[in-house]
């Protein structure tokens, strides 16, 4: 696939409407990002904001998480048809820091999935392995329980709906990142999983990135065979490094 996907999925708990608007701005208007499918998965107070700055253009805005529920006494939570209300294209499921924080384990990512596959919103499900199971040699094996566990609930035929998000855990804000041979690695053997169940959806299937692409290793990154663009972390803070690594994406 030559078309790249870039994500903007590591806003995480920041931004006010203020920085958001010069953020959102900078890239609606920005050349050069024709040939790239750029989204920006924003905190959920600020979606209005995303859909009303980026409409007229582009680029696509997402969520960072929605509830498993569909509705009820769930106090603090936001269902799919809430997301769908504000025209979201991605949703985030499985990311590291609702993993690690939150107990959201292999078998809701994959309930999560579903529910924004209901709705029409394409999932973003992100796998990775810490340093310790990366150290142990369990990488392939976390992954594929990580993965197992959505197909199950989103079932086969769905396959080709999905994003899949590799985010090594060790390489999430800690100034890590994995080689592109490291990248390579694990992007083809998830694709290869996928085959061996559907090979049309394994071709189609966008693959991310997301340990801590930056300017100064995107290239390299997006250079490799099945790395199909970047879920991007702290450089999509800073607008000229974000597209920066558009240019490099192109």
């Amino acid at each position: 696939m030559n078309r790249k996907q870039l994500v903007v999925g590591n806003w995480k708990m920041n931004g006010s409407l203020s920085d958001n608007e010069a953020l959102l701005d900078g890239l609606a208007v920005a050349d050069g990002l024709s040939e790239l499918d750029i989204s920006v998965c924003v905190p959920y107070p600020y979606l209005a904001q995303a859909r009303e700055r980026l409409a007229a253009g582009i680029i696509s805005w997402g969520a960072q998480n929605v509830s498993e529920h569909d509705a009820g006494a769930y106090t603090g939570e936001i269902s799919g048809s809430m997301l769908a209300d504000f025209e979201v294209s991605f949703g985030l499921v499985g990311h590291s820091e609702r993993r690690s924080f939150y107990a959201d384990d292999n078998e809701l990512v994959g309930i999560k999935a579903r529910k924004l596959l209901n709705v029409g919103i394409t999932p973003i499900v992100c796998v990775g392995e810490t340093f310790k199971q990366r150290e142990a040699e369990e990488t392939f094996g976390i992954i594929s329980a990580q993965l197992e566990a959505v197909i199950e609930r989103i079932g086969l035929e769905n396959l080709g709906r999905i994003v899949l998000a590799y985010e090594p855990v060790w390489a999430i804000g800690t100034g890590l990142t994995a080689s592109p041979e490291q990248a390579q690695e694990v992007h083809e053997y998830l694709r290869g999983q996928v085959a061996l169940l559907d090979e049309a959806a394994a071709r189609s299937l966008r693959i991310l990135y997301g340990g801590s692409v930056k300017p100064d290793n995107a290239e390299k990154l997006f250079r490799q065979a099945d790395v199909d663009g970047g879920l991007i972390g702290g450089a999509s803070l800073n607008l000229i490094d974000f597209l920066t690594i558009c240019r490099l994406a192109t």
